[in-house]
């Protein structure tokens, strides 16, 4: 086993030692650095947040947040159910309504069947996705990121 060297590096060819020029690098590559605001911009997020057992059915909490950086008058969408054996056994509309950019929405859903009887929810499609000037977009598939915080699948 070699000892510890505590002596100082030499300096390499051209001057610099590595340190020295990994640090040149880092400060020369920090002004195109994108800010974690930024890289999330653009995306729609929709949540299957939580689930609850309640008399005579399943409550889904679904969370919706838009950054896409576009307001939106009108936002739902299209969901498909699956049943325990994986068959499509209902739909559903979720309905966010008005979403200003940065704008986060709860929506409840009541089903008239336990959650156990539920193992998918599908994304099928933006039921409505029109912009503030009043045109449809397609802004709300495009963008769309679902996930699950419960142990229902949830996405498209």
């Amino acid at each position: 086993m070699r000892p510890f060297n505590t002596r100082r590096s030499r300096p390499r060819a051209g001057g610099a030692r590595p340190a020295t020029a990994l640090i040149a690098t880092l400060l020369t590559a920090l002004p195109f650095a994108t800010p974690l605001a930024a890289q999330e911009a653009g995306r729609f997020t929709l949540e299957l947040n939580n689930t609850e057992a309640v008399e005579g059915g399943c409550r889904l909490t679904f969370v919706a947040h838009n950054a896409t950086g576009t307001a939106l008058e009108q936002t739902s969408y299209d969901v498909a159910v699956f049943d325990e054996t994986g068959a499509v056994s209902d739909r559903l509309i979720l309905e966010f309504g008005r979403l200003t950019p940065d704008k986060t929405r709860v929506v409840q859903f009541l089903l008239n069947r336990g959650c156990g009887q539920v193992s998918r929810l599908l994304l099928n499609d933006a039921e409505d996705c029109v912009t503030a000037d009043g045109t449809d977009s397609r802004i709300c598939m495009d963008a769309l990121e679902g996930s699950s915080r419960t142990d229902i699948a949830f996405g498209s």
